[in-house]
C-alpha cells in the first residue's frame, strides 16, 4: 500500500534536513520504536506494535539509499520481521523538504507491505493509523528541534576526593511503549475493526458446524 503525509516545522529547511539525518536525536519521537545502532547510514532497531492484547515486536535495519542535500531528498529502505512469527514488513519511504514561510514543509510518501497480524486491518485502516502516528511524530520533532542541541560544561573541572572512583552517570532506560493499532486508529475504527474480527469468527463457527453436520 502506498501512504503520503505531510507536515511542517518551524525551522528553516537546512536545519530540518540536519535534524531528520540525527538519527539518535529523533528516535525517541518514533513511536514504537528502539534504536540499537546507527553508523550514518544503516540503522538497526526494533519496533514495537500492539494488536489488541498482543504484541509484536519486529526486529530488522533501515538503509539510506539516497541523502541529496542540495534537492533535500531522502530516500530509507526498512525491512523487518517479527521476533516470534513469519510476518514481515518492509517499506520504501521517499522524503521531501522544502522551505515554506520560513519553516520546512515535509513530504513522505511510503510504499509500505506488511504481512501477519497487523496486515488484517487493511489500507484504510493503516492510513488513519499512519495520519496519527505522523502527526505525534512532528509534534515531538518540532520540540526537539526548540531544544539546545549542546550541553553547558562547568568552567573549573571538579576535583573528586582523595581515592575516590570516578562516579559514571547512568542514563535511565525508559521502556517504549508500543503502537496500539485500536487506540491510535480511535473508536470508529476499533469498531470497525471488531465487527469485521467477530464476522469472522461467526463464518469459522458456521462452516464448522455445517462441517460437523456433515460428518
Amino acid at each position: 500500500m502506498e501512504l503520503h503525509h505531510e507536515f511542517t516545522v518551524p525551522v528553516p529547511v537546512d536545519d530540518a534536513w540536519r535534524a531528520l539525518l540525527d538519527v539518535e536525536r529523533i528516535a525517541p519521537c518514533m513511536p514504537g520504536a528502539t534504536v540499537d545502532d546507527y553508523d550514518g547510514k544503516t540503522v538497526t532497531g526494533s519496533v514495537k506494535v500492539k494488536v489488541g492484547p498482543i504484541t509484536v515486536t519486529y526486529r530488522g535495519t533501515a538503509v539510506f539509499e539516497e541523502q541529496d542535500e542540495s534537492a533535500h531528498r531522502m530516500v530509507l529502505i526498512a525491512n523487518g520481521k517479527e521476533t516470534r512469527g513469519q510476518g514481515t514488513a518492509r517499506a520504501t519511504v521517499t522524503g521531501t523538504l522544502a522551505e515554506r514561510d520560513g519553516g520546512t514543509a515535509v513530504s513522505v510518501r511510503t510504499d509500505l507491505t506488511v504481512t501477519g497480524r497487523p496486515a488484517q486491518f487493511g489500507r484504510g485502516v493503516m492510513a488513519e493509523v499512519g495520519d496519527k502516528l505522523v502527526g505525534q511524530f512532528a509534534e515531538c520533532l518540532a520540540r526537539r528541534l526548540g531544544e539546545p542541541t549542546e550541553r553547558t560544561e562547568p568552567s573549573e573541572p571538579v576535583e573528586p576526593f582523595q581515592g575516590a572512583q570516578p562516579v559514571q552517570p547512568v542514563q535511565p532506560v525508559e521502556p517504549v511503549e508500543p503502537i496500539d493499532l485500536l487506540r491510535t486508529a480511535g473508536p470508529p475504527v476499533a469498531k470497525r475493526v471488531a465487527v469485521a474480527v467477530a464476522t469472522a469468527v461467526l463464518a469459522l463457527v458456521f462452516v464448522r458446524i455445517r462441517r460437523h453436520r456433515h460428518a
